[in-house]
Parts: structure tokens; C-alpha cells; sequence
């Protein structure tokens, strides 16, 4: 891309308005970037990474964490094991060691992607938070803004942008009526490691998806005294059928039934193993679990022993809540109770409309490409995005791979001759 590198020189060197908009930010280095920039060291930006790298298109990872899979790493509880069995989980090009259980634990889940990272040499730069990112069109380029440690601003300057940074970027935490009056700890699941410091506390977990389920469960087998707040319904399955995991057999009837089919078929197996949950509080949706995860993106829950105790009375399932008092919260059935703390199992949020400013592409209600799956992954104008699926692992190798594919196609059309990216102005 030698022909790039030259007609950005040229519009530094003749362009007034192209000087007036780097002397917006005299402290920053610039460096322009051959392949791709890639914002974010999980799971997806790891997977592009390995596909470019493999077809010869080089890039550069910016991750404003200093380790890669950061939420992984530093914002799980110990006990999270996957919820899908491995082979549904698989990067692109690598298989998970042979040795792993179906389900790997969490730290057997950073050791693969570690291993990852080192076969396909992949050296993510980290401590960069990207504050902004845009499209140049007089450059006819990407320009990205990055912040590290101690205020240092660098910016890159490249052709393809590939969005990683995932549905999960933030924590979502809800604002609760007297949150300031209720004097006992109120924290995310991201905060949260073990049910050993809860040691016979009362606790209260607002959210029923698969991290509530199980965040209840580590409390109780850490003998606290769990409630579980259940604000909608929820769709429970065994998290093996008849000795199958249960995701693998909804993916292998989806080859020869219809969807709604094999909805029925789970929701019939479900309540001879787990029973009517609606007698326990968890109500089913109306649509099944394979449809209304098509629809919306909710995951059902793959039950991993939670039920159990709900049904035993060690977990108590609550409904919403309206406010909350001083150590105590007030249901919106009128019922007041009192707890030790209270762990939010709310979710997270995608960031990307806090840095990116392109709006064709990104929804800025909520950071998810406008194009639903499959062809959410490519933009206009170099832009793309993975790990934006609601199909977890699955969704970010199929992103990851098409990404690749198109990119180098790409490259391969445009230059003949590539340089190392190399500073653009000096320091």
C-alpha cells in the first residue's frame, strides 16, 4: 500500500485543512496501519486477527484492558464453566485441547484463548482505550483515536475498521428508588467472584438469565441466603437431554424439523425432567425457546442445578422490585424484606456509539449493528462488525471468518507492495 502511505504524506504536506485537523491534537503520534485496526482483545478481535493472519493480511488489536479477554479474566465469578459445549465455542482454526471437559471451566477457557493468541502471534497493544474513531472521507481513510496510560494520545490511520469490542462492553446497572438509603453492598455480577464472602448473608440477585441462576447457586453452596428477583418470564432447559447437550440436539433436529417443531419437542422433554417452572415462579413465554431467541437475542437458561434448590426452598424466587429502604427492599406485591446486599444480574451493553462516530452502520439506541444476523458483519467505507451475533462463540467465528475473507479480497485488489506501518508525523 505504498501508493496510501504516499498520498497521505501528500495531503500533510499540501493540504491546509488536512494540517488544521491534526493540530487539533499536537500531543498525538500518528501511525498509519497497512491492514486492518481491530478495537478490542476478546474473543472476537482475537478470532479476526487469526483469520486475517492466516490469508497474509497483517493487523493491528487495540485493547483498552492489559490483558486480553478481559471480561473473561477479570469480570466472571470463579465457578463459570461454558454453557454450550466446547466445540460450539471453537475459535476459528483451533480446536479446543482434546483433554477439556465438554463444559471448560473459566480459567481452561483463558488458557485456550491464551494459547491462541500465542499460535497465530498475536500482540494485542494494550492500555488503549479508543475515544474516537471516524472516517476521514477527504483522507479516505479510518482515523483512530486512542488514550493509554498517562494521557498519551496516539492516532492510526487505516483503510478497515473491524468493531470487537462485543455485546458485553459494559455493565448495565438499573436505577432503583432509594439505591442511596440502602446502607448494604450493591454490586454487578462483573464484581462479582465468590459466594464466600456472603457466608450467611441474606442476598438478594436481580436478574434470571444464566448468570442470576448461577450467581444464586454459588451463594447457596457457599451457605447464603439467596432470593432471586424474576421480572419476566423465562425460558429453563435441562442443560442435557437424555444424556445429550441439550444445544447440540437443538442444532442437529433444526437439519430435519421446523423451528417451532423442535421448540415443542424441548419445551416437552423440559417438563418431564424439570417439571412445570411456573409453579415456582418462572413462567415460560409464550414463544419457544429457539424462536424467541431468533427474534430478540434472550437466551434461554440451561439449568445447572439452580431449579433444584428453588424447588427445595433454598432459593427463594421474588418478584420486582419497587423500592428499596434502609437494608430492605419493598416487592411490588407490597411485601418488604430484609437483606445483607444485593447482586445485580443485569446484563451488559454494547459501547459502541460512546466512540464511534458513524451512525449507517450502528444502532445508536443500543450499539448493535442495524442489519440483524447474518449480515450484520460489513459496513460501508472498510467498517466492520463481529461479535454482534446474540450467537454467542458460534456467531463471532462466522463473523470473524467472512470478515477475513472479505478483507483480503480487498487487499489483495488494492496493493501489490506492503510496508510496515510507520509514523506519519513526528513527534
Amino acid at each position: 500500500m505504498e501508493y496510501c502511505l504516499r498520498e497521505i504524506k501528500g495531503k500533510q504536506a499540501h493540504d491546509p485543512i488536512f494540517i488544521e485537523k491534526m493540530m487539533k491534537w499536537p500531543s498525538s503520534r500518528c501511525l498509519y496501519v497497512p491492514g486492518p485496526v481491530i478495537v478490542g482483545a476478546g474473543p472476537s478481535g482475537l478470532a479476526t486477527a487469526a483469520c486475517l493472519k492466516e490469508k497474509g493480511v497483517p493487523s493491528v488489536i487495540l485493547e483498552r484492558s492489559s490483558c486480553i479477554a478481559s471480561l473473561w479474566q477479570l469480570k466472571t465469578y470463579d465457578r463459570l464453566r461454558l454453557h454450550l459445549p466446547k466445540q460450539f465455542c471453537e475459535l476459528p482454526l483451533m480446536a479446543f485441547p482434546s483433554d477439556f471437559p465438554t463444559y471448560p471451566t473459566k480459567q481452561q477457557f483463558v488458557d485456550y484463548l491464551e494459547a491462541y493468541a500465542q499460535k497465530f502471534d498475536i500482540k494485542p497493544r494494550f492500555d488503549e482505550t479508543v475515544s474516537q474513531a471516524e472516517y476521514d472521507g477527504a483522507l479516505g481513510f479510518w482515523r483512530v483515536r486512542s488514550v493509554g496510560v498517562k494521557g498519551k494520545v496516539m492516532e492510526y490511520v487505516c483503510r478497515w475498521l473491524v468493531v470487537a469490542t462485543g455485546e458485553n462492553a459494559e455493565a448495565m446497572t438499573p436505577e432503583m428508588e432509594g439505591m442511596e438509603e440502602f446502607g448494604g453492598e450493591v454490586r454487578h455480577t462483573s464484581w462479582y467472584k465468590s459466594g464466600e464472602e456472603f457466608r450467611g448473608k441474606t442476598v438478594l440477585v436481580v436478574g434470571c438469565g444464566n448468570s442470576g441462576m448461577e450467581v444464586c447457586l454459588d451463594l447457596c453452596n457457599h451457605n447464603a441466603k439467596p432470593s432471586l428477583v424474576v421480572r419476566d418470564t423465562v425460558h429453563v432447559l435441562p442443560q442435557e437431554m437424555l444424556g445429550i447437550p441439550t444445544f447440540g440436539l437443538s442444532m442437529w433436529l433444526l437439519k430435519w424439523l421446523p423451528l417451532r417443531l423442535v421448540d415443542r419437542l424441548l419445551l416437552i422433554v423440559s417438563r418431564l425432567i424439570l417439571g412445570d417452572t411456573a409453579r415456582f415462579g418462572l413462567p415460560r413465554p409464550e414463544l419457544g425457546p429457539l424462536e424467541l431467541k431468533n427474534l430478540s437475542g434472550k437466551t434461554p437458561v440451561l439449568d445447572v442445578g439452580t431449579l433444584a434448590k428453588i424447588k427445595s426452598g433454598d432459593i427463594k424466587v421474588r418478584p420486582s422490585i419497587k423500592s428499596l429502604k434502609r437494608h430492605a427492599v419493598v416487592f411490588v406485591d407490597g411485601k418488604t424484606e430484609n437483606f445483607d446486599a444485593i447482586i445485580l444480574a443485569t446484563g451488559y451493553k454494547s459501547n459502541v456509539p460512546s466512540w464511534l462516530k458513524e451512525k449507517k452502520m450502528f444502532s445508536e439506541k443500543d450499539g448493535y449493528p442495524r442489519k440483524s444476523f447474518p449480515n450484520g458483519w460489513k459496513g460501508e467505507r472498510g467498517l466492520y462488525a463481529v461479535g454482534f451475533t446474540k450467537r454467542g462463540l458460534l456467531g463471532t467465528s462466522m463473523d470473524a471468518t467472512k470478515i477475513a475473507c472479505n478483507i483480503q479480497r480487498c487487499w489483495n485488489d488494492e496493493a501489490k507492495h506492503r510496508l510496515p506501518f510507520a509514523p506519519l508525523f513526528p513527534q
